[in-house]
């Protein structure tokens, strides 16, 4: 089977930017991942075969110029030795383990540098998506003539509401060829006339590159889980703020907060940092529910909300964003991330539920243990890691009472 990620840059922009802060941060600090399917899914017998070879297909993966000389354009707050450290980076196998039970269960897990490992998630998770669809035949019979259609309607639905937004879609779509259309769909609708809203490009930079369009991305929860497993959880969001301020001196300006909830995230957002940031994401609980937070805390530091962004991420659709548009820019700049309803939106196939998430951590290689960690969601039922390490970062947060 041919290889599925065939470009190096064909990877969520956070990546990058979070990979730069890693290596300028924790040098030697090691870490692992595991994979979870939240549907319990049973995958065609073979499959963690298969995934092998694709896994171990990445090794061959080099930068181009091309890809250097784009990143250097349109990402000029990496440093420019980042360049050069991508232009030397090779994946390597072993970094990964694979088991299938015989029920067909899948367990993968991740370890290693962090500086290293970090650029594995995204592009494993769009191969197990599409190699999934591949194996059962369900891209056989897709339709992106069709596809492209129904993306363009969609564009004009936001654009013209108003709204601003951005495809987020590379870890769950059906195929790579399905967000290749889907980001052609959305720029050709966006240049077609003068609308209220704007498409502000993909989080996927080798389609950004591809089709000229801005790479849109700031940093993922994987930062701060793993400065909390380091740390704790009750300064992690401070520590990841100073360090992301050291690193990019107020570029990149968008905070992820709800690693831990928003309560304790609150506790840690100081005036300082809310006026260097730029905005906050929302990625768990209600959304309207957590921007009244936000306005609340801005509010209390004497900070006009409305000169803030806020970016809504959680699990969104089209209805979804034009639900929050209609209220939320009397309280702030609004924009929204949207992704497998922007790349996994095809008759009769059922997107995927998976995540990969970093569960431990050690500042360098030289410790002998790591320090669990896990991901708190302000949704119910989303938490992730162990039970016990949940149960314990919790009762640190006093979460619950």
């Amino acid at each position: 089977m041919k290889p599925i990620i065939t470009h190096f840059t064909d990877d969520d922009l956070y990546k990058f930017t979070m990979c730069c802060a890693v290596i300028d941060n924790f040098p030697r600090a090691q870490v692992k991942y595991a994979f979870t399917d939240r549907n319990n899914l049973c995958y065609p017998q073979g499959f963690a075969k298969a995934l092998q070879e694709q896994i171990d297909s990445l090794q061959d993966l080099r930068i181009t110029p091309e890809e250097i000389a784009f990143m250097r354009r349109r990402c000029s707050y990496l440093p420019s030795w980042m360049g050069t450290y991508l232009q030397g980076f090779r994946y390597d196998s072993r970094w990964v383990k694979i088991e299938q039970d015989a029920s067909g269960h899948l367990s993968i897990g991740f370890e290693g540098s962090w500086g290293d490992t970090i650029l594995l998630e995204v592009k494993v998770l769009a191969i197990i998506s599409e190699l999934y669809y591949r194996i059962t035949g369900q891209l056989d019979r897709v339709d992106y003539d069709d596809f492209y259609h129904r993306s363009y309607k969609k564009g004009e639905r936001l654009l013209g509401a108003g709204c601003t937004f951005s495809d987020f879609g590379t870890r769950r779509r059906a195929s790579f060829e399905a967000e290749d259309v889907l980001v052609q769909a959305m720029k050709d609708c966006n240049d077609s006339r003068q609308w209220p809203g704007r498409f502000s490009g993909t989080s996927n930079v080798y389609l950004a590159m591809k089709h000229d369009v801005k790479p849109i991305g700031t940093m993922a929860h994987e930062f701060v889980a793993a400065i909390g497993g380091m740390y704790g959880p009750q300064m992690a969001n401070h520590i990841a703020m100073d360090l992301w301020r050291h690193t990019y001196r107020g570029a990149l300006g968008t905070f992820l907060y709800d690693t831990y909830g928003w309560k304790i995230f609150s506790l840690n957002f100081s005036e300082d940092f809310a006026n260097l940031f730029k905005g906050l994401r929302v990625d768990s609980g209600d959304n309207h529910e957590q921007l009244m937070k936000i306005v609340d805390k801005y509010r209390s530091l004497g900070i006009d909300p409305l000169t803030k962004q806020v970016i809504f991420s959680n699990g969104l659709n089209t209805d979804d964003a034009l639900e929050i548009q209609s209220y939320a820019p009397k309280y702030c700049q609004p924009s929204f991330g949207i992704g497998t309803h922007f790349t996994n939106d095809f008759p009769g196939i059922k997107p995927m539920n998976i995540v990969i998430k970093l569960i431990a951590a050690k500042i360098t290689e030289s410790w002998t243990f790591y320090n669990a960690t896990c991901k708190l969601s302000e949704d119910e039922g989303k938490h992730t890691g162990d039970s016990a390490v949940v149960r314990r970062f919790m009762e640190a947060l006093h979460m619950g009472e």
